[in-house]
């Protein structure tokens, strides 16, 4: 295998998801009835890496899929999408599965087996050498987080870029924040992992300990951290949304594509909210992920903002 040191490696999840759409969640100990069930893949890695791709990234992808039907979609989905997946693992353990309830206003609540998912717990000499030669490693919370922190322990000694979607929120190691040089969550993960229900109080806490930081808004945008301090608000674009589910997982990949391709910290954060805002208008999180010529379409509606993020005449 030859690795450039360019593009983005994805360390992190694959599932498959069960999507169950309803006109509301039910409530403890309630059962309700759902229009439709479908499958969709999914996982936040591959979610990701999927973004990254499709934004015009060279995409490498690490993570663990079983020996078994949905393992063999999530797989055919790497290579319809033109990931690099020759390292993807293929173990005996049960691929990965989110159960996801989606409500008339596109809200979701989701529930996750990890399965093969878990079985990630040290990393080969392949792995560690794609991350080594990448431009960014993105990775996110649905694997051992002992894995995260040797991933990212790998790149930070190569000079490669590393991004935390730190979802699902956990307590982090003080080793892994001094690690991280763009940390990505949502308010309610800022509030959880800083320990505070102020979400401006945690995320000048989290920017204190961390390179840069994004806390995403959901309709109100993002806030973008450098230095300790706010220094940009990011306006999402008006969408109506059909389910926000990947939509994070859309933002964090379009961005680690934007910053691979050299761009600035601000237009890349414009450039990935244009391609979550095209995400939410979609079922399901891989099949709604919009490809490089989409997100362009729509940012440039912005243009003073994507100048830097990326090139469209590329």
């Amino acid at each position: 295998m030859n690795f450039a040191h360019t593009g983005v490696a994805i360390v992190g999840s694959a599932n498959m998801d069960i999507v169950f759409s309803v006109d509301r969640a039910p409530s403890p100990g309630e059962t309700v009835l759902a229009a439709t069930a479908s499958l969709y893949p999914g996982g936040k890695g591959l979610n990701q890496a999927v973004a990254s791709v499709r934004s015009g990234a060279e995409t490498v992808f690490v993570g663990a899929i079983g020996n078994d039907s949905h393992g063999e979609t999530l797989a055919g989905v790497i290579t319809a999408d033109g990931i690099d997946g020759s390292l993807l693992r293929r173990v005996a353990d049960p691929t990965g599965q989110a159960f996801i309830v989606v409500d008339g206003h596109g809200e979701n609540t989701i529930i996750v087996a990890s399965g093969a998912n878990g079985t990630v717990v040290e990393l080969s000499p392949q792995e560690r050498a794609a991350i080594a030669a990448s431009a960014v490693l993105l990775m996110q919370l649905e694997l051992p987080i002992r894995t995260v922190i040797e991933a990212a322990e790998v790149a930070a000694a190569a000079g490669t870029t590393v991004m935390l979607n730190a979802a699902p929120a956990q307590s982090l190691p003080a080793e892994l924040f001094s690690l991280i040089d763009y940390l990505i969550v949502n308010e309610h993960e800022a509030c959880l992992i800083a320990g505070d229900d102020d979400v401006e109080v945690a995320s000048l806490a989290l920017a204190a300990v961390v390179g840069r930081l994004i806390v995403t808004l959901g309709s109100a945008g993002s806030a973008l951290y450098d230095g300790g301090a706010i220094v940009e608000q990011v306006t999402a674009f008006v969408v109506t949304p059909v389910d926000t589910t990947g939509a994070g997982d859309t933002f964090c990949g379009a961005f680690a594509a934007a910053i691979a391709e050299g761009g600035q910290f601000i237009a890349a954060a414009e450039f990935a909210t244009a391609a979550a805002a095209l995400s939410v208008q979609t079922l399901g999180a891989v099949p709604s992920v919009p490809q490089r010529s989409e997100t362009l379409q729509l940012a440039a509606t912005r243009p003073l903002t994507i100048a830097g993020a990326v090139h469209p005449t590329q």
